[in-house]
């Protein structure tokens, strides 16, 4: 006899009070599926002087699993980071024409169902010389003055809101070599080619530069900073110490500039500060010295509540930055609540994972990862009345969702198939790794035709323009829930509404 469903391994009904109550528990999947704003990501750069336009049919296949740069393992993605290089506008303002290719971009990653990491940069190219860095990496660097990028962002404002609902996050770059904020010609050099240090007004114009890219994006998007003290220095000013207070988790997701403001960490576990990310880079009254343990207190408080991710850049750390016991990629990346990685950067410390055997798990864990463990729902319930939901869940991730989402409970009726929502005044934001009861009481709408109506559960995307594509629905980490076609996950419950 074929079986109708899988989803239960048990059913349990009992009573509490006068009301029957079903309990449902729920098989965890260890498969690999793509899920929004999370995982592995894809590079890609636009420069102008030779612009590669992306193209939504090859965006779309990144859903599906494909072979890493070196073939060693399998992984799917729904990131790609783009990196818009502005090499032909260092004296001027962006071409129409240049303006119009990014907006394309924009409509081809959001034909494909996934979403960008975005950052612009005026270079990607260093050269050597005879200068006191370390890394002989020499001025001029090419990025572009104050009034210029300023200009720039005014320019790019309008795009950015336009196509906020497909921008999972955006870099702050625009200064220095790699848009990182580092070896630059204008906003205060903090190499030894320079003071060795950045002085209270260079730290003024980045602020500047920050704050105009807060401002070009809708209040629910965030803007990443290449390290903790650049976020230190906007929210303290110049003078603020590497000991100021991390983002409290009652500022948290309210729209303010500090709760909007995360990290990109480009050189993870590279060495013993991450080549500076761990690092005080002075002001006109300090000189730069080593911060790495009081700045990672404060990256590992912060960053419970914001957007990081990043990229490694350095083998030379090995083994500390390989899998457990030999290293600690894993604890570094749980603690840290990294949401991507690169996956073609740096390959040496990727094969590591791969062959220390904990890739998959970082593939999986990356981000959030959603699993059902049991419920509790009612048999029947009145119209007009409310009903209680009492689920218990894990977040086996390191990260929660940093973009608002709403959650909706999904009532189908069994005979004609239309849907109603209730929704949910829980935010997911706050679902951090670990266990989680999700108790509350929702009311069934006095309006609501008698009948049965089958449970679902619906985290889509906040963004109407998409809140209907399953690709940009969160899909939990059970057996047999998934609907592919809604982007709904089954509850494996039905109610009667009388």
């Amino acid at each position: 006899m074929k079986k109708k469903c899988t989803i239960m391994l048990l059913l349990i009904l009992f009573w509490v009070g006068a009301n029957a109550q079903v309990k449902v528990i729920y098989k965890e999947t260890k498969d690999d599926f793509p899920n929004p704003e999370r995982g592995f990501y894809r590079p890609s750069e636009a420069r102008a002087r030779n612009y590669i336009a992306l193209q939504a049919g090859q965006l779309k296949t990144f859903r599906s699993p494909q072979l890493s740069r070196d073939s060693s393992f399998s992984f799917s993605t729904t990131l790609i980071y783009r990196g818009f290089l502005l090499d032909s506008f260092l004296n001027g303002p962006i071409s129409a024409l240049y303006l119009e290719k990014v907006q394309n971009d924009f409509n081809a990653i959001r034909m494909a169902g996934i979403k960008a990491i975005v950052r612009f940069a005026y270079t990607n190219r260093s050269h050597t010389g005879d200068c006191p860095d370390e890394y002989k990496i020499c001025p001029p660097y090419g990025d572009a003055p104050r009034n210029i990028v300023l200009a720039h962002i005014e320019q790019l404002k309008p795009i950015l809101r336009a196509n906020a609902d497909v921008i999972a996050v955006l870099q702050m770059g625009f200064i220095g070599i790699w848009g990182e904020n580092y070896f630059t010609d204008y906003f205060g050099d903090a190499s030894t080619n320079g003071k060795a240090r950045i002085m209270d007004s260079s730290w003024r114009d980045r602020n500047e530069v920050l704050q105009a890219l807060l401002e070009a994006l809708p209040k629910d998007r965030m803007v990443q900073v290449r390290t903790p003290q650049l976020k230190q220095r906007f929210v303290y000013g110049p003078s603020g110490p590497v000991s100021s207070p991390p983002l409290k988790k009652k500022d948290a997701y309210t729209g303010s500039d500090e709760a909007r403001i995360g990290f990109h960490n480009d050189c993870f576990l590279a060495n013993i500060d991450d080549y500076g990310t761990f690092y005080d880079y002075g002001n006109s009254a300090s000189p730069r010295g080593a911060a790495n343990e009081v700045l990672r207190r404060y990256f590992i408080e912060d960053s419970r509540y914001v957007a990081v991710g990043g990229e490694t850049c350095d083998n030379t750390f090995s083994p500390q930055n390989d899998c457990e016991p030999a290293g600690h990629a894993e604890k570094e990346m749980r603690s840290m609540h990294y949401s991507y990685l690169n996956v073609s950067y740096n390959m040496q410390v990727i094969k590591d994972w791969v062959k220390g055997g904990c890739i998959d798990n970082i593939k999986s864990s990356l981000g959030y990862r959603f699993v059902l463990h049991e419920a509790s729902f009612p048999v029947k319930v009145k119209k007009g009345k409310r009903f209680n939901v009492n689920v218990d869940i894990e977040n086996s991730g390191y990260a929660s969702p940093f973009n608002p989402r709403r959650l909706w409970l999904v009532l189908r009726n069994q005979v004609t198939g239309k849907e109603y929502f209730l929704l949910s005044q829980v935010d997911i934001r706050f679902w951090v790794s670990g266990k989680i009861k999700w108790v509350e009481k929702m009311k069934v709408p006095a309006s609501l035709p008698a009948g049965k109506y089958q449970l679902l559960l619906n985290l889509p995307d906040n963004y109407a323009s998409i809140s209907k594509r399953p690709e940009y629905s969160i899909r939990l980490a059970n057996e047999n829930l998934w609907e592919p076609n809604t982007g709904y996950n089954r509850l494996g419950h039905s109610i009667s509404v009388e």
